[in-house]
C-alpha cells in the first residue's frame, strides 16, 4: 500500500488548488494508520442527459481516490438539480421538472462506469433527506448562513451590483450542496474551481453540525471545443463520453494544438513524463501536431467506446491482416483518414428526400431541409466560406440551384454529410 505522502502526490498531480493540503496528508495518515478509507464525496446535478469530458477530470480524480483504497460517493442532485446550480451565471437558472431531472439521473448512471469502478462506487441521491425536510428544517438550515456571506460571491455579486435578480430559492443551492456534506459525512469534496464558494459552504456547515471540516480538492475547468468557454451542453461545445467513436474522434481532431494539450493534461492517462516528450517532439518537428491529436482521440475513443465495433466494418479482413484486438480508437482513425485525409467519404451517409420547388431549387435551401444547417441564412454563410460541396465538388456561389433530378451527395463544413435524393 502506498504511504500517505505517496498519496498525496497522486491526488495533487492536476489539481488547481486543495484546502487544506496539511488538513488532507493528517487525515491520509489517519486513514493509512487505522485502515479506514476516506469517504470522498463528488456531485453532479443532472440537468442535462450527457456526461462529457468535462465532467471526466472530476470522475478521472474519483478513479484515482478508488485506486488508492477510498470510499468513493458519486452524488446525484435530482433535488439540486431542480434550483440549477447559479454558479456563473448572469441570470436565474430555467427550472427543470422532477421528471426532467429523473431521466437525465438514469443516463448518468449508465455512463459513469467507464471510468469508475462499478464495485467500489456508491452511489447517492440528495433527494433522499432534502425531500424528507420540513420547513423548519429549511428554515433552521438557513439560519446557519449570512445574506452578506451569500453577497461575496462573484456571480451573485455582479448580478446585485447590476440590479439583476437573485431568486431567494438560488441561495438555497450553497447551502443544500453544503448540508448534502453534512448527511454524508464527507471527508474530501472534489469540485471544479468554479464551485469553490459552494464546497467551503459544505466546510462552515460541517462545523456547525459537529463534524471535521471536509478537505477539498479543485481541479481545473476544461475549455470546450471553442477554446474560450467551459465545456458545457448548453453552449454545444461539448464532446459526450457516449457519443459514436467517430463523432469523439472527429471533434477532437477539430480542437485546436494549444488546446490538444490542454485536454491531454486534463483527460488522458498518458504521463507527465510522457506528455513532456510528446510536446518536445512536436516542437523539434519529428511529430506532427497532427499525429500527437490522432494519439489522443484514439486513447479516448478506446476508452469511452470499447466494445463499439461500426456497422460495415470488416472484422474478417482486419483479422487477417493481424488487427487480432481490434481497437475502436483505430477503426475512428481509419476512417477519419479515410474521410478526411484521403477525401473520400464515408462508409454510412444518412439519405434524405427533399420534394423540390420547381425544376430547380437554390442549395442553400436544400441544405436547410436536409438539417445540415439550421436556417437558410446559415446555409448561405456555409457557402460563401467555402464549406459546401455537392457531389465533392466546392460550391461557392450563394445563390447556387440544383436541378430536381438525380442524387446529391452534399459535404456541409468538415463533418456532416447527408446525400440528398430529388422528388418533384
Amino acid at each position: 500500500m502506498l504511504s500517505s505522502k505517496e498519496q498525496f502526490e497522486i491526488i495533487k498531480r492536476g489539481a488547481s488548488e486543495i484546502i487544506i493540503e496539511e488538513d488532507l496528508l493528517k487525515k491520509l495518515e489517519k486513514s493509512a494508520s487505522t485502515g479506514r478509507p476516506l469517504r470522498v464525496k463528488a456531485g453532479f446535478d443532472p440537468t442535462a442527459p450527457d456526461i462529457h469530458l468535462g465532467h471526466t477530470v472530476l470522475l478521472n480524480k474519483m478513479r484515482q481516490f478508488q485506486e488508492l483504497g477510498h470510499e468513493v460517493i458519486f452524488l446525484i442532485g435530482d433535488f439540486t438539480g431542480m434550483i440549477g446550480d447559479p454558479t456563473g451565471k448572469s441570470e436565474t437558472r430555467k427550472h427543470l421538472t422532477k421528471e426532467e431531472v429523473a431521466e437525465n439521473a438514469k443516463t448518468y448512471q449508465a455512463q459513469i462506469y467507464k471510468i469508475l469502478d462499478p464495485v467500489k462506487t456508491k452511489i447517492a441521491f440528495n433527494s433522499e433527506w432534502m425531500s424528507k425536510m420540513t420547513a423548519e428544517n429549511v428554515i433552521q438550515l438557513a439560519a446557519k448562513h449570512t445574506v452578506a456571506r451569500m453577497l461575496e460571491r462573484e456571480d451573485f455579486k455582479k448580478r446585485y451590483q447590476a440590479e439583476l435578480p437573485i431568486s431567494i430559492h438560488e441561495f438555497l443551492y450553497p447551502l443544500i450542496q453544503g448540508y448534502d456534506s453534512v448527511m454524508l459525512k464527507a471527508d474530501v469534496e472534489l469540485g471544479g474551481t468554479d464551485q469553490k464558494f459552494n464546497l467551503l459552504v459544505g466546510r462552515e456547515l460541517q462545523k456547525e453540525y459537529g463534524q471535521e471540516p471536509q478537505s477539498l480538492v479543485l481541479m481545473p475547468l476544461l475549455e470546450g471545443l471553442d477554446g474560450v468557454n467551459k465545456m458545457s451542453k448548453s453552449l454545444g461545445n461539448y464532446i459526450g463520453i457516449n457519443e459514436p467513436a467517430k463523432e469523439i474522434f472527429g471533434k477532437v481532431m477539430s480542437v485546436s494544438d494549444d488546446l490538444m494539450y490542454r485536454y491531454y493534461e486534463l483527460v488522458s492517462s498518458v504521463s507527465l513524463a510522457e506528455l513532456a516528450k510528446i510536446k518536445d517532439d512536436v516542437k523539434s518537428g519529428t511529430l506532427h501536431p497532427m499525429e500527437a491529436k490522432k494519439r489522443l482521440a484514439s486513447e479516448l475513443v478506446d476508452r469511452f467506446c470499447a466494445g463499439e465495433i461500426p456497422a460495415g466494418y470488416n472484422t474478417s479482413e482486419a483479422q487477417e491482416k493481424g488487427k487480432f484486438h481490434i481497437s475502436i480508437g483505430l477503426i475512428a482513425r481509419e476512417e477519419f483518414e479515410k474521410v478526411f485525409s484521403k477525401k473520400n467519404l464515408p462508409d454510412e451517409i444518412p439519405v434524405v428526400e427533399v420534394v423540390w420547388e420547381g425544376e430547380r431549387m437554390k442549395l442553400a435551401k436544400i441544405i436547410a431541409i436536409a438539417g445540415v444547417a439550421k436556417s437558410n441564412s446559415e446555409a448561405r454563410r456555409l457557402i460563401q466560406q467555402g464549406a459546401v460541396e455537392v457531389n465533392e465538388t466546392s460550391i461557392k456561389n450563394i445563390d447556387a440551384e440544383l436541378p430536381a433530378s438525380g442524387e446529391y451527395t452534399l459535404r456541409v463544413g468538415k463533418k456532416r454529410f447527408v446525400k440528398v435524393v430529388a422528388k418533384k
